[in-house]
């Protein structure tokens, strides 16, 4: 065994400093974890080369999702030392030639257990073989943003950026292959609060380069500035196909539309985005709400929740669950296939939540009865008076 003998947690963090300086770790994983946030189980953390830069990849693996953080080797060191003993009650260190397993008892006695690693086939370390992309790194419309540099080489300041363009631009593929729509002639995309255009880029992108389909894609935007920005660089680009105007999911005139998507639509908006698209009848429906402040004045818990909701985090959690509950069975009674689940971060926020709607080829009236008969049961049992969107299609309804 070409590991030393090891003793103590001293005689461990030595080791793997000098292991990680003659690239000889494979991977540490801590578990057992005993701190205060109830939803993380284990940490793994991997050596990466980025950007030409040895880094350490910690994965925050939680019950529903993970959460990457990379850390220099020195701050990594610092970060594990912080962690296990503490917060973490078992190490298991992988090296070419050996495994290291650390255990903490109650107590807090160290068991250190060594013996010879199993044969493995060495992989690089580089960051981009990790992962399928479903952007090409080198497209014009990512250094036009600066997203890349003139070489095309992924600016690290816009790392958070890049990884919320692929999985946006994955999710969205995977619900065009379940979708309704014939993707053999063009589809019409409405982008609502698209911002400085990261996404609208992305999937008019994705859509004309990859798929070849000559899809027309809008950005509606209420700052004129950033509408005016996104327009001349589409056009520096000859983004056939892509335009930016000045509105918001109210003014904005409702047209057929295959794919409408409304990212942190903030309290309502978000109602209004989703009648949009059911009005619209269009095939995709992508949301990220922001904020819930119509549902949680209104909402009056059972006296069995008030000792758990007298914390105002748990009641703004509840508001939320029911509020984005209530948007997803609407949904699913206008003839969807709905999922609720966490989206990774827009502008490095914790609120996280897509509701996805893919449309039905045909509506089962019996199922939306069943449906309808749930979402008034919700409303009564937390003594609910309106939901917006609910009252939106009931106004169309009777237009109709």
């Amino acid at each position: 065994m070409s590991a030393p003998v090891l003793n103590s947690l001293e005689d461990f963090y030595r080791l793997l400093s000098t292991q990680l300086e003659s690239n000889g770790v494979v991977k540490l994983l801590l578990s057992k974890y005993r701190g205060q946030d109830k939803s993380l189980n284990r940490l793994n953390i991997r050596p990466l080369t980025l950007q030409n830069e040895a880094v350490l990849s910690f994965v925050y693996e939680h019950q529903t999702n993970h959460i990457t953080k990379n850390h220099s080797h020195q701050n990594g060191l610092l970060e594990i030392t912080a962690l296990l003993g503490d917060d973490f009650k078992s190490a298991y260190l992988t090296l070419q030639d050996s495994e290291i397993q650390l255990e903490f008892s109650k107590k807090g006695k160290l068991k250190i257990s060594q013996h010879r690693a199993k044969q493995i086939q060495a992989t690089p370390a580089t960051h981009n073989r990790e992962k399928h992309r479903y952007v090409d790194i080198q497209r014009p419309f990512l250094t036009a943003l600066k997203v890349t540099d003139k070489n095309q080489k992924l600016i690290p300041a816009m790392s958070n950026k890049w990884k919320q363009i692929n999985k946006f631009i994955e999710i969205f593929s995977q619900a065009l292959e379940v979708s309704p729509r014939d993707t053999s002639t063009p589809l019409n995309v409405v982008d609502f609060g698209s911002g400085k255009g990261y996404l609208t880029f992305a999937i008019h992108d994705y859509l004309r380069h990859t798929l070849q389909n000559d899809a027309q894609v809008t950005g509606v935007e209420l700052r004129q500035a950033l509408a005016d920005l996104c327009n001349q660089t589409a056009a520096t680009l000859d983004h056939q196909g892509l335009d930016f105007v000045c509105g918001d999911v109210k003014t904005h005139a409702p047209k057929q539309t295959d794919v409408m998507i409304a990212l942190h639509a903030c309290d309502i908006a978000t109602d209004y985005a989703i009648h949009y698209g059911i009005r619209a009848n269009a095939s995709i429906v992508m949301c990220s709400p922001c904020c819930h402040k119509q549902i949680r004045p209104q909402m009056q818990s059972p006296e069995l929740f008030q000792p758990m909701l007298q914390y105002g985090v748990h009641l703004g959690q509840q508001a939320e669950m029911v509020t984005d509950s209530l948007r997803a069975l609407l949904l699913e009674a206008n003839g969807y296939t709905t999922k609720v689940f966490e989206f990774i971060s827009l502008e490095h926020t914790n609120k996280n939540k897509m509701i996805l709607a893919i449309k039905k080829p045909s509506t089962n009236a019996k199922e939306q009865a069943k449906i309808l008969t749930q979402i008034a049961n919700i409303k009564t049992y937390y003594g609910i008076q309106e939901h917006c969107l609910e009252s939106l299609l009931n106004e169309s309804l009777i237009q109709s």
